[in-house]
Parts: structure tokens; C-alpha cells; sequence
């Protein structure tokens, strides 16, 4: 039976199977095909979308207002000064109020919670641009990443995060890798460790699959013969600035160094998220310097700068798989 998503909301990937994820992994694929042929694919005319943003993204942002225009939708965006939702309206009024306007909605912001409740009142397909759980968008992007560099197959590879392990981007990396049956490794310090919860989830999910998950401390054993090697900021978005100290001598032993990555596979790769400080080149990576001492964070710039970083390639797959991820749901 062919796999239909229509009228799906896109909360989180433990909502799917592994069939579904690979779907949109593919019609990402044929996304980017197009985009790079220039081929017209203005499928979804006549929608239209909004996009609700309490966290800033560049990424986010621009892949969802590109993506729904190459389908041919409007798209509104409404910064966090420019909606009512949770001051004078209420979270489950303003999705009833949005529902009957658009025909999707974008939710990028703060609690799983919020996201859920406006999926609940909706009735249209409300999608996670990034919540403190999770951020599912950036996993269908990575994995069609993994697969162009990985192209016989991703199933087997062994993927370590590095570092705030308990943060969305390692939550939502531990369970698609579990879901396509990658052997997951979180690498970090014991205190950011995924939670227990989510981690039996996953096992249990890898019993069908034939991945796993494991915890460890030890960056050495868990880069050793790794296939992609993934870290994210170490302080995120809306946590407060007094973190940084604190982070910086927990987490500095887990930056991917050029040292780690000659352990890894020979065709190993590097990924982010971003954005990254790998330098000194913005306001905040200089301010962290001039503070710390320390001039490169969760990567070296050496490692960033390299071969293996496809972390560019990450980038602009954000747009083709938020397209495919649209067009699945509102098609």
C-alpha cells in the first residue's frame, strides 16, 4: 500500500515508522531534484501557511518560507511580538482562530506541550519547527544527508553525538537513528545524559529495528570507527547566559577535534545543526573568547572547515525535506 501521510500533524518521529520516515526521506530526494533542475513544482497552489516563531531561526525560517512558495503557498510569519498566542489568547483559541485561515501550520518555540495543544485545536496539520524535546524537521534533512554520503545504505552506521546529549537535537537524533536502525552513541558527561525514558523507548524500538543506543563518557571509544560524528552548541537557545561557564568546563572535553575524527571511519563524516562556534567570528564566539579563553567551542574550526564537514550540505537539505514534509501532509 503506498504510504499516505495527508492531514498528519509532524509533533515528533516516535509518531511514525520507520517506512513513514524513509517516505519522507525519498520525496526529499525528489524535492531536490527538481529544485536543482529548476523543474516547477508549484504543487500546493491556493494553500496557505503561517509560521509561528517564539525562537528566531535562520534556517528554520527561510526553508519553510522557500519551500512553501516553490509549492505555490502563501506564507505568513509572525514573530513573537506579532502573535497573541499565550498573552491575550490562549493556545488552544489561537490554533481554533489559525485553523480557519490556514491550511498548515509552523510552530517554533519552547514546550512539546504547546506544540501538542495547537496540533489538538488546529484541525489542520501543525508541524515542529524546534521545541525543547525535540526537532523532527532537522531529522529528515540529516538522514537524507547520511545517505547521500552513505548511498548503499545508512542501516548498520554507527552515529555519535557529542556533548549536551540531553538537548532536542540528541533526543530526536537518538530516535531516528533507532527507528532506521543506525547504532546511536551519546557522548557526553553523565549530568546531560538523555532521559532515562526516552532511552528505554528507543531500546525498544531497536529491538525491531536491529540498531542500538549507548551512553558513554569516553569520547575515544565513542568516535572509534564512527560513521558521522554530530555535535550542536552547547548552551541553547532561551538558557541563560550564566551557563556558559558551567558548559564550557563540562563539555569541553567532548569537542570533535581533528584528533577525533582521525579515529573514526575512513569515510566518516561531520555534522551540525548550527549555527556553530568554530571561531571567534561572531559577537558571541568573540565575547565567550575574550571571557574564557576559549576560541573554538563545540568543533574545531580545523574540523568544521574540512572535507568531512557536511554541515553546508545539512543546511539546504533543511529546505528540501520541509518541502517534502508540506507537501506530504497538506497534499
Amino acid at each position: 500500500m503506498p504510504t499516505s501521510l495527508s492531514g498528519r500533524n509532524f509533533l515528533k518521529l516516535l509518531d511514525f515508522t520507520p517506512d513513514e520516515i524513509r517516505y519522507l526521506i525519498k520525496l526529499s530526494k525528489e524535492f531536490k531534484n527538481l529544485k536543482l533542475t529548476g523543474t516547477p513544482h508549484r504543487y500546493l497552489e491556493g494553500k496557505n501557511i503561517v509560521l509561528l516563531f517564539e525562537k528566531t531561526s535562520t534556517r528554520t525560517r527561510c526553508a519553510f518560507e522557500v519551500g512553501g512558495m516553490d509549492l505555490g503557498m502563501g506564507v505568513t510569519y509572525l514573530d513573537p511580538g506579532s502573535s497573541q498566542m499565550g498573552k491575550k489568547e490562549s493556545i488552544e483559541d489561537t490554533a481554533r482562530v489559525l485553523g480557519r485561515m490556514y491550511d498548515g501550520i509552523e510552530y517554533r518555540g519552547y514546550d512539546q506541550s504547546i506544540v501538542e495543544d495547537l496540533a489538538a485545536n488546529a484541525g489542520v496539520p501543525v508541524w515542529n519547527g524546534l521545541t525543547t524535546d525535540f526537532h523532527p524537521t532537522q531529522m529528515i534533512a540529516d538522514m537524507l544527508t547520511v545517505e547521500e554520503n552513505f548511498p548503499t545504505g545508512i542501516k548498520g552506521l554507527k552515529f555519535v553525538f557529542m556533548g549536551d546529549a540531553q538537548n532536542n537535537v540528541a533526543n530526536s537524533l537518538m530516535v531516528v537513528c533507532s527507528k532506521l536502525g543506525l547504532h546511536f552513541v551519546a557522548c557526553g558527561p553523565k549530568e546531560q545524559m538523555p532521559h532515562e525514558d526516552l532511552v528505554e523507548t528507543c531500546k525498544d524500538i531497536c529491538k525491531e529495528t536491529g540498531g542500538s543506543v549507548t551512553l558513554t563518557e569516553d569520547a575515544q571509544e565513542a568516535c572509534k570507527d564512527a560513521h558521522v560524528i554530530y555535535t550542536d552548541i552547547w548552551v541553547s537557545m532561551g538558557e541563560p547566559d550564566e551557563l556558559w561557564a558551567k558548559r564550557i568546563k563540562l563539555l569541553e572535553p567532548y569537542r570533535v577535534t581533528t584528533e577525533l575524527m582521525s579515529i573514526a571511519a575512513p569515510d566518516a563524516i561531520f555534522m551540525h545543526c548550527l549555527p556553530s562556534f568554530h571561531d571567534t567570528k561572531t559577537t558571541i564566539g568573540a565575547d565567550i573568547a575574550e571571557k574564557f579563553g576559549v576560541k573554538e567551542m563545540e568543533v574545531e574550526d580545523a574540523v568544521f572547515e574540512s572535507h568531512q564537514s557536511k554541515v553546508f550540505d545539512e543546511a539546504e537539505n533543511r529546505m528540501h525535506s520541509i518541502k517534502a514534509i508540506m507537501y506530504a501532509t497538506l497534499s
